[in-house]
Formats: structure tokens, C-alpha cells, sequence
């Protein structure tokens, strides 16, 4: 009985067990042995912030995914609430490190509390890992010091630098005013806004104001008055572009309420967030993306669609729903994803660690795929590049833009990859990002700078002295009662202003006195810009800044001309090149020789070497009288006299039009003989040309005149009171295409830069005019307009210094080709029938012909083509013998 009792009991017993573990199990605890060891992890958040709470959450879900799947060490959590008091954040770290209470610890912690932590903490006392899951923002790019054991559990704040400026850069603003919250007073914006500087000069663009807001952690008596105070005070800057670079979402909250009420989220403004406040965007209450509207910002990118993934977001929603019932949304960001996989990494390392230093050693050595992608680390920062998501904040929620990464720029798709998703290549062209819906629903990209009517306009000096009006003139109609500037110039600033991706309200100021005095007033900022026909090398650069040159420039040297004897004597030379007299000679012998071999055999009249020579003269001018008996002859003549028809013509054309041109030749041919004759020269005494004639060319001061209008330079020559006027090339082709009769350049072209626009040193707009410049020459109207320009002041007729090129040979080619081909087989076939002949008739050829000399040396050259080009057959030795002896008869008559 008692044994029935004894085992009904044990069987008892083992159902209760039983029963308590699988009860165990779906609470989530840990079903291994009664023996297992417990490692401690210390954990400091900010319960006040939504970072924090998902930190919290997101910690306490790590730890029971690890307890439930491992039977090693089971770890247990220690938390505590700093209350966003940097004083208590380090009091609990440094109590969780002297006590020795806990492995590891996680928090929220930033570079001054790291190092308030390593100083506090007794020399005698093991150093813990730490491992801070703070924004990168907090650390500066450049740490002073090293702390032992410390783990940076995010990206290096390098690359949300880059990832701000390439926005910046990419919708082409040349100036921003950047928002900094000075965390706990310990601002570590030095060295993060100098690295975003650096980054932004790269992409011509630059911080133009700067505000720093104390954090809400320093308990300020009124933080929405001062908040509205440094509004007030950004909103009477020109600049509409704001960063915020580091910013709380606590703050920025009520940063963006604020700043909705004073209309600055309106048309015009610019409003760009970082990772910090974008990364939280699907954690915020509607009533926060309310006023928010248009604002443009970028998170870090994370794989969503996994198994792993899906779970914990569930299992997060559910578990921080219950502890705050109050917030509308409980989905985890990229800071919940973090902490979940910095517990995992301490807890891999804890199960194989027994010190300190093995720990800290087995943490960064971690090397696994995580919740937020592969967590690695290298120089104690996670080694994984990052890839931002661009969002444009609209409505409730937010639209996707683009994608950006450090190694290919912007995308428009990512693909999963190794347990990230990385952008894919868009090739070469510029990516175009998708439609942004800007504050207050503007659809074109805000200019950056204010537009509203109290913005005082650019003030665009103009140099109203100038010599040449064709480039800026500047009238006064009475009748309007109004100052009008025009000319080529301004056509071009208009051109390039039209160019430029925001409006540019200026006013074009009239500048009386000299080109050095107008950039002077911009250098000293009396004068916002200048604009004309702006020598860039002529002024020292640390007066302003000059744009690209929309004319090539040089200083060139223009004289009057005089007629040239030398040149009118030998005119009719000049008709032909030397190349079309040689070849016209060489071709009429061959003619004229071919003809004569071929009558001379039958027609009388070409007997010996003079009748060919007089009649090559005589067909010139078609008056030969020596008959031609042969058709053969008759073709080789025909297609030359024609050719001679032709040719002829052309030098009489030729001839004529250059007879009714003057030969003219400079008056001066160089500046040495101007120098050394002590020779006026004339230049536009407002320019820098008269500095540059003293200084680099050596002229004397009282050798220059000042001329201050195009129509005093004729005048001045035609007094005698210069001998040769200076000018750069723009004003030179001016005046040459209105004064083209009687003046030419002369000797070398001094390069010097060319025609811009100055601005003030430092000004965003001499690069974006010098940009645009660009466009209007690469488009073609830079072309148009000087050639309207030239066109407005072009002379009827021309001066020839030169006296044009003479007539080359190529226009006569082909009936050069026919002729002489014709010529070549008349003369082939004609040796062929004398030496068919000599052939046949040598042996009883008659003594008279043999005397004649002409024919001897003939025979003689058949005859040794014939022995070295032909096998003379054995019947007609004899004939080879007879050769062989009249060579020898001539040998001697000669």
C-alpha cells in the first residue's frame, strides 16, 4: 500500500515538474539546468527620450531571445534611467564599474561622460567594455584621447557629413546656416562642423550662419521662448537653407512647432534633418510630421523583408505598446535594431570570456549578421558603410527619394546583399531624384536665399566710362526719366544669370570712374558685384574673385597701313604659287617634246631642238605656224590647249583683281621700332592697359595717350599724334570691323585671360555665373551674340595686307591628270614604233640618218634597252653586231 502511495506520488510530483517547466517556457525563461552561471550587463538610457525607450524595449527583447535559445551564460539585466542628466548617466556607469556588479555595460553615453568614466573609475579597478549607442554626431572626427575599452556601436559621423553635403550639393546651394544642440554642455560641434565645412567647400557651398541651441536636458526655464528667440533671429538672415546637423527629436519637435508658427516652414525655406530625427520618422505621432511638411532628410537604410526582422518588430510593438500606451506609434528604428544587436554581440563574447580584456577583444571581433546589417567593427567603430535613405517628409508620413551611399552617390534602387541592401550602379548620367514636395508645397527647388520684397537686391556696378560702348553703354532717356544699360556684356551676365537654379534680384548701378576704383568699391563690399568688360588678370586677386571668361583675351597692336612698291612691281608673279608656275613649265616641255618626237620623223618643220622650244612658246599664245601632220599629235595638243585656255583665263581674272587692290604693308612692324623712335601710342587710359604698357612692355609714360572713345583713335592717327594704338582683342575685332580701311594688327598678341565678371572675394556667385557662363557657350548663344556684335559695325570693304594667296595647282588637277596621261601614252607609243622600226629598217638605214646626231644617241638608247631587256635569238646575231658597231661610229662623231 505505501508503495502504491510512493509511486503515485513521485508520479505526481514529476506532472507538477513538468507542468512548471513548460509554464517556464512560454513565459520565455530559460529551460536549461538549475547550475547555470548569470553574467551581469549594465545598461543606462534616457527613459524620457523615444531613442531610449526603444533602446530599453529592444534590450529587454535581446536578452530573453538569448536566454530562451542558450544554455551557457544567461545574462541578466541591469537598467538604469539617466533622466537625460549627463551627471546621472555617469554616476551609473561609474557605479556599475567600481561595484563590479556587471561585465559590460550599454548606453547612451557621450564623449564627456566616456571621459569623466575613465577618470573616475579607480586605478585599481578591471575597466569594463562600454559600448555607447549614442548618435555620431557627439563624437568629434578627431578624439583627443583614447578611452580603454570603448566601443563606438555606430557609424563614423564622417559619412553623414558627406551624405549632407552631397544633398547640398546636388540642388546647387551655395550657402547654408547649420543647427547644432549643444548636448549637456559639452558641445563637440568644432570638430563635426568643420568636417562638414570641408565637405561642403567641395561642393562650392559653405556655412553662412550658425546657431546652437542649449539642450533640454539643461532644464531652461522657457525652452519654447528660447527657441522662438533664435528663429526670430535666423529669419532675418538672406539665408533659407537650414542643417540641423545634431538635434535631440525632443527638441527638434518642438524646434519644427515653433518654427511652423512663425511661417518659416513656408515657400522658399529649406528645412534638412539628419539620421538622428530621420531614422525616428516611423516612430513619431502624426501630429509631429504635421509640422514637418516638405522637410527633406536621410536615415540609415536596413533590411526589412527578412524572417528575423519580422518577428522582432513584432514581438517590439507588442511589448512597448504595453509599457507606453500613451504613443500612437510602436514601430522600432534604427537606434532598437542597434542595441539588439550590441546585447548579442556582448553575449557571444561573455560565453567565451572570463576578463575584461578577453571581453572587450571578443566584441570586436564580432563578425555576424544583424537585426540593423553586419555588425563588425573596425578602429572600434562599426566597419559596415552605411547606406541612406533620402526621404521627403509628406503628409503622415514620408516618400522615398533616392538612396545615397559614399561609394556610388545617389541611386534609385538598392539590392540585398551579404545582410545589407546596397545601392545599385546608375552608370554615368546623374541620377534624377524623384519629385520633392517642398514647405509649403512648392514643387521647383527653393533658391536658398530670401525672396520676399524687403530683400535688398544685388548692386551690379557697371563701368560707364568705358571706350568701347559696343560692350556696355550706358544711356539716359529723358523721356522715361530712366538710366539704361546695355550692350554685349550685359547680354552675356542676363544670359548666365537666366542660367542659374534660383532668381538673383540685382540692379545695375552706372560706375563713373575707373576699372580699379569699381572693384575696389566690391572688394570693400560698397559694390556687390561688377560687371563689364572686366580684364581677369589685370587686377590683384585678393581685391575680389573673377568668373570663368566669357571672351579669350590678349593685348594686340593696330597701325595704319602704307602701299607697298616692293609688291606692285612683281604683282603679276603673286598671281601664281611657286608650286603652279613649276608645274605649269614642267608640263608644257613634256607637251610640247612629245609633240616634236612624234613630227619629227615626217614633218619637216620640226627639225632640231629650237623648233620645239619656240613652238612650247608659240602655243601659249595659240600663234604656232608649224603644221601638225599626225593624229597622234593632234590628240596629245587638243586636251592642252585647253588646259592652257583654262589656266589662262584664271591668271587673267587673277591678275585683274589683284591690280585694282592696293599693296599695303604696317605702318610700324613692331613695338622695338616704336620704342626706339620715342613713338606715341594711343590706349584707353581707364583700362589697365597703360599700367601694363609701362610695366611689362617698357614704354614711357609720356609716350601714352589716353583716348576714352572708339571715334578718337581714327582721328588721333590721321593728326599724326599716335603712331600705333593698343588694344585687347575683343575692342581690337570692334574696331577693326568698324574702321576696316586704312588700319591692320601687327606684331605679337600678349595673352592675358580674358573678359569676366568680379565679384566680392568669398561670393557663392562667381562660381555659379562661372558655371553658367559655360552653358551659355557650349549652347551656341555666346557664338550669336558676338557675331551680332561684329555684325552691327562691319565695314563694305576689306584692307588686303597680304595681297591674298596666289592660285595653287589644285584647281587644274584633273585636267593636269588627262592631259598628261594623254601625253604619257602618245610618247610610249611612239618609242614603241621607233623601235618597231629601228627594228627592221637598221641595217639599210641611210647615211644621212645616221649623221644626225639627234637620232644617233636614239638608236643608241633603243639599242641598249633592247640588249639588256630582250634574249636576242642566234638568226639575227648579226644585228646585234651591226648596233654594237654603230655605237662605236658615234662614240667617235661625237
Amino acid at each position: 500500500m505505501e508503495s502504491r502511495m510512493s509511486r503515485g506520488l513521485s508520479f505526481f510530483l514529476v506532472l507538477l515538474l513538468a507542468m512548471a517547466s513548460k509554464s517556464m517556457a512560454r513565459k520565455g525563461e530559460s529551460n536549461c539546468p538549475m547550475t547555470k552561471t548569470v553574467a551581469d550587463v549594465g545598461a543606462v538610457f534616457d527613459y524620457n527620450s523615444r531613442v531610449g525607450r526603444e533602446q530599453k524595449v529592444a534590450m529587454d527583447l535581446a536578452v530573453q531571445d538569448w536566454n530562451r535559445l542558450t544554455c551557457s551564460k544567461q545574462l541578466v539585466l541591469q537598467l538604469k534611467d539617466s533622466h537625460g542628466n549627463s551627471a546621472q548617466a555617469t554616476s551609473a556607469a561609474i557605479d556599475f564599474s567600481n561595484s563590479k556588479q556587471v561585465q559590460a555595460i550599454i548606453g547612451t553615453l557621450t564623449i564627456k561622460e566616456i571621459a569623466l568614466i575613465s577618470d573616475s573609475i579607480s586605478k585599481t579597478i578591471e575597466v569594463i567594455p562600454i559600448l555607447s549607442l549614442n548618435s555620431p554626431a557627439l563624437f568629434p572626427p578627431v578624439v583627443p584621447f583614447q578611452p580603454p575599452f570603448f566601443i563606438q556601436m555606430a557609424n563614423d559621423v564622417t559619412l553623414h557629413m558627406k551624405c549632407i553635403a552631397a544633398i547640398v550639393g546636388h540642388f546647387r546651394w551655395r550657402k547654408v546656416t547649420t543647427i547644432y544642440e549643444n548636448n549637456n554642455g559639452f558641445s563637440t560641434e568644432l570638430g563635426t562642423l568643420t568636417l562638414l565645412s570641408d565637405f561642403l567647400r567641395a561642393v562650392d557651398s559653405g556655412i553662412e550662419h550658425h546657431s546652437t541651441l542649449p539642450s533640454l536636458s539643461s532644464h531652461l526655464l522657457d525652452p519654447k521662448a528660447t527657441i522662438e528667440e533664435e528663429l526670430k533671429r535666423l529669419r532675418r538672415k538672406s539665408n533659407r537653407v537650414f542643417i540641423i546637423v545634431q538635434c535631440s527629436l525632443e527638441l527638434a519637435i518642438l524646434l519644427f512647432e515653433k518654427a511652423n508658427q512663425m511661417g518659416m516652414m513656408e515657400k522658399g525655406y529649406v528645412w534638412i534633418v539628419s539620421d538622428e530625427i530621420a531614422s525616428l520618422l516611423d516612430s513619431v505621432d502624426s501630429s509631429i510630421t504635421y509640422n514637418m511638411q516638405g522637410v527633406i532628410g536621410f536615415k540609415t537604410n536596413f533590411v526589412s523583408s527578412t524572417e528575423n526582422f519580422k518577428q522582432f518588430k513584432m514581438k517590439f510593438r507588442k511589448k512597448y505598446g504595453s509599457e507606453y500606451p500613451e504613443e500612437e506609434n510602436a514601430n522600432p528604428s534604427i537606434f532598437a535594431l542597434r542595441v539588439y544587436d550590441a546585447t548579442w554581440a556582448i553575449a557571444q563574447a561573455i560565453a567565451k570570456s572570463l576578463t575584461s580584456e578577453q571581453l572587450f577583444e571578443r566584441i570586436l571581433s564580432s563578425n555576424f549578421k544583424g537585426l540593423s546589417g553586419k555588425v563588425s567593427f573596425k578602429n572600434d567603430t562599426l566597419s559596415q558603410v552605411p547606406v541612406f535613405q533620402i526621404i521627403n517628409v509628406v503628409g503622415k508620413s514620408y516618400s522615398e527619394i533616392a538612396f545615397w551611399s559614399p561609394e556610388f552617390g545617389f541611386s534609385k534602387n538598392v539590392i540585398e546583399h551579404d545582410s545589407m541592401e546596397v545601392p545599385t550602379r546608375n552608370g554615368s548620367a546623374e541620377v534624377v531624384l524623384d519629385p520633392i514636395v517642398w514647405p509649403g508645397g512648392m514643387q521647383k527647388v527653393p533658391t536658398g536665399r530670401s525672396c520676399s520684397d524687403e530683400e535688398k537686391p544685388l548692386k551690379i556696378g557697371v563701368p560707364a566710362k568705358g571706350a568701347f560702348n559696343q560692350f556696355v553703354r550706358v544711356s539716359y532717356e529723358q523721356d522715361l526719366n530712366r538710366t539704361i544699360v546695355s550692350g554685349f556684356s550685359i547680354d552675356v551676365f542676363e544670359a548666365a544669370v537666366k542660367r542659374l537654379p534660383y532668381q538673383l534680384p540685382y540692379v545695375l548701378v552706372p560706375f563713373y570712374d575707373s576699372y580699379d576704383n569699381m572693384v575696389k568699391q566690391v572688394y570693400y563690399k560698397g559694390l556687390d558685384a561688377a560687371v563689364g568688360d572686366t580684364e581677369i588678370m589685370a587686377y590683384r586677386f585678393d581685391y575680389a574673385e573673377f568668373t570663368q571668361p566669357y571672351v579669350e583675351s590678349g593685348l594686340v597692336m593696330i597701325v595704319t597701313v602704307k602701299p607697298d612698291n616692293l609688291k606692285e612691281t612683281w604683282l603679276f608673279i603673286t598671281v601664281f604659287t611657286k608650286k603652279m608656275w613649276l608645274l605649269m613649265v614642267a608640263m608644257h616641255l613634256f607637251v610640247g617634246f612629245v609633240i616634236w618626237l612624234i613630227e619629227h620623223g615626217s614633218n619637216p618643220e620640226f627639225e632640231g631642238f629650237g623648233t620645239m622650244l619656240w613652238f612650247s612658246i608659240t602655243v601659249l599664245f595659240f600663234v604656232q605656224r608649224e603644221p601638225i601632220r599626225s593624229s597622234l599629235a593632234r590628240f596629245v595638243l587638243a586636251p592642252w590647249l585647253f588646259v592652257i585656255l583654262i589656266v589662262s583665263a584664271s591668271f587673267t581674272a587673277s591678275l585683274t583683281s589683284k591690280m585694282t587692290l592696293s599693296r599695303l604693308k604696317p605702318s610700324v612692324e613692331d613695338i622695338e621700332t616704336l620704342q626706339k623712335t620715342n613713338a606715341v601710342v594711343g590706349c584707353n587710359g581707364n583700362s589697365f592697359i597703360v599700367r601694363y604698357l609701362i610695366n611689362v612692355l617698357n614704354f614711357k609714360p609720356e609716350n601714352i595717350m589716353s583716348l576714352h572713345s572708339i571715334n578718337d583713335y581714327p582721328e588721333a592717327f590721321e593728326r599724326g599724334d599716335i603712331a600705333a594704338a593698343f588694344f585687347v582683342v575683343p575692342h581690337a575685332k570692334v574696331f577693326l570691323a568698324k574702321f576696316c580701311q586704312g588700319y591692320t594688327t601687327t606684331g605679337p598678341t600678349f595673352n592675358l585671360g580674358g573678359f569676366g565678371f568680379v565679384f566680392s572675394k568669398g561670393s557663392p556667385l562667381a562660381t555659379d555665373i562661372s558655371k553658367a557662363i559655360l552653358e551659355v557657350t557650349q549652347s551656341g548663344e555666346m557664338q550669336r551674340l558676338e557675331e551680332f556684335l561684329l555684325s552691327s559695325n562691319k565695314c563694305s570693304s576689306s584692307t588686303d595686307l597680304n595681297g591674298g594667296i596666289g592660285l595653287g595647282p589644285e584647281p587644274f588637277y584633273s585636267l593636269f591628270c588627262i592631259s598628261g596621261a594623254i601625253s604619257a601614252v602618245a610618247l610610249l607609243v611612239t618609242i614603241v614604233r621607233l623601235a618597231r622600226n629601228s627594228q627592221l629598217n637598221m641595217p639599210f638605214m641611210p647615211a644621212t640618218l645616221i649623221d644626225s646626231r639627234v637620232w644617233m644617241w636614239a638608236i643608241i638608247f633603243l639599242a641598249r634597252c633592247r640588249r639588256r631587256n630582250f634574249v636576242v635569238p642566234e638568226a639575227n646575231d648579226h644585228l646585234g653586231e651591226e648596233l654594237v658597231a654603230i655605237q662605236d661610229v658615234s662614240l667617235k662623231i661625237s
